[in-house]
C-alpha cells in the first residue's frame, strides 16, 4: 500500500483551514505538521484535526526531512519567497492565490520550478469549482462557446481586515489578488490569450493606500470579452458571481454552486459531486505529485495571468 504524502499547511487563518477539511476529506494524504502565527491558536486547529506537530517557525518545518510537500496559506507579500524556499528545501508547494505581487516574483518562482523538477501548483480555486469545471468540459466538447463573461467581485473592506473580520498586518489587493481569479479563468474557460487589456480604478484610499474599486475589460484572440467589476466598497452580498453568456444558455457561478440565467439549478454529473473547490484543488495536488506530472494551476499555466496583470498595473500607475 502506496504511503500518506506527507503535507506541511502553513498558515492557521480560514484559508488554512478550508485546506485542512479539504485534506482529510481525501485519500493517500495527510496533514502532519501546522504552522501559524500564534502558537496556542496553532496547537488549538492542530489539535482538532489530529495533526503531530504544530509550530510558529516556518524554516524549522522546511527542515524536517519527512515532509513531502508544503500548502503556503499565508499573507500575500510572502507568497513567492516562501514558495522559492519550499522548492528549494525539495518540497512540492501550493501556493494560496495570488502567486506574487508583481510578474518578476512570480517570473522568479516559475525559474525554481523548472530548476528543480518539483511540482509547483497555485491555488486558482475557479478552474476546480465544479460549475466552472462543468462549463470548462462543455466549452471543450464544442457544446457552449463563450462570449462574454460578466463578474461582478465585490466585498466591503473599508478596514485592514480579512474575511472573518480580523485585523490585517498587510493589504489586500483587487488587482494582484481578486482580479487575478477572472483574468486566469477567462483565459482557461476561452483557451485563448487575452490580446487586450484595459483598467480604471477609483480614489486610493487615504489610509489603506489602494482603490476600494475597480473596472477592468479583456478581449481573447478569438473575440470573447470579460467585464470585471471588483469594489471593497459594497455593503450587500459579498464574494465573485460569474455570468456566462455565449450563443446558447446562459450559466451563472458562484463559488461551487452553478445556475442557469433565470437562476435555477443545474445538475453537473460530476463525479464526488460532493466535493469542493478547495478539496478538488488539493486532489490535484496530490495527485500530480504521485504521477509525477504537471497539475492544473500549475505556477507554469498561471504565469499568462500574471503577466495581464503586471500590464494592468502599469496602466493604473
Amino acid at each position: 500500500m502506496t504511503k500518506p504524502l506527507k503535507i506541511a499547511v502553513v498558515g492557521a487563518g480560514a484559508f488554512g483551514v478550508q485546506h485542512l477539511d479539504a485534506i482529510a476529506s481525501l485519500n493517500g494524504a495527510e496533514v502532519v505538521s501546522l504552522v501559524g502565527k500564534d502558537l496556542q491558536q496553532t496547537r488549538e486547529i492542530a489539535g482538532r484535526y489530529g495533526i503531530a506537530q504544530a509550530g510558529v517557525e516556518f524554516d524549522e518545518m522546511l527542515a524536517r526531512p519527512e515532509i513531502d510537500a508544503v500548502i503556503l496559506c499565508t499573507p500575500t507579500p510572502l507568497h513567492a519567497a516562501q514558495a522559492i524556499a519550499c522548492l528549494q528545501a525539495g518540497k512540492h508547494v501550493q501556493v494560496e492565490i495570488p502567486l506574487a505581487e508583481s510578474i518578476d516574483h512570480a517570473e522568479s518562482v516559475g525559474f525554481w520550478q523548472q530548476r528543480t523538477g518539483l511540482i509547483a501548483m497555485c491555488g486558482h480555486t475557479r478552474r476546480f469549482n465544479p460549475g466552472h469545471h462543468w462549463l470548462h468540459e462543455r466549452i471543450g466538447a464544442g457544446e457552449f462557446s463563450l462570449r462574454q463573461l460578466e463578474v461582478q467581485t465585490h466585498f466591503l473592506r473599508r478596514l485592514n481586515t480579512n474575511a472573518l473580520g480580523q485585523p490585517r498586518s498587510w493589504t489586500d489587493h483587487l488587482l494582484w489578488h481578486h482580479a487575478a481569479h477572472t483574468v486566469d479563468l477567462f483565459q482557461y474557460q476561452s483557451g485563448e490569450e487575452v490580446v487586450a487589456a484595459n483598467a480604471l480604478q477609483g480614489p486610493i484610499h487615504p489610509t489603506l493606500g489602494i482603490a476600494l474599486d475597480m473596472s477592468i475589460q479583456l478581449k481573447s484572440r478569438g473575440g470573447a470579452l470579460c467585464t470585471l467589476s471588483l469594489s471593497f466598497n459594497n455593503d450587500g452580498p459579498l464574494g465573485s458571481t460569474f455570468r456566462y453568456i455565449g450563443d446558447g444558455p446562459t450559466y451563472i457561478a458562484r463559488y461551487d454552486a452553478l445556475t442557469n440565467g433565470m437562476g435555477e439549478p443545474v445538475e453537473l454529473h460530476l463525479p464526488e459531486a460532493s466535493l469542493s473547490g478547495v478539496a478538488r484543488q488539493d486532489r490535484e495536488f496530490v495527485a500530480a505529485i504521485r504521477e509525477r506530472r504537471e497539475p492544473n494551476a500549475s505556477v507554469a499555466s498561471v504565469l499568462p495571468c500574471y503577466r495581464i496583470l503586471q500590464r494592468l498595473a502599469q496602466q493604473l500607475s
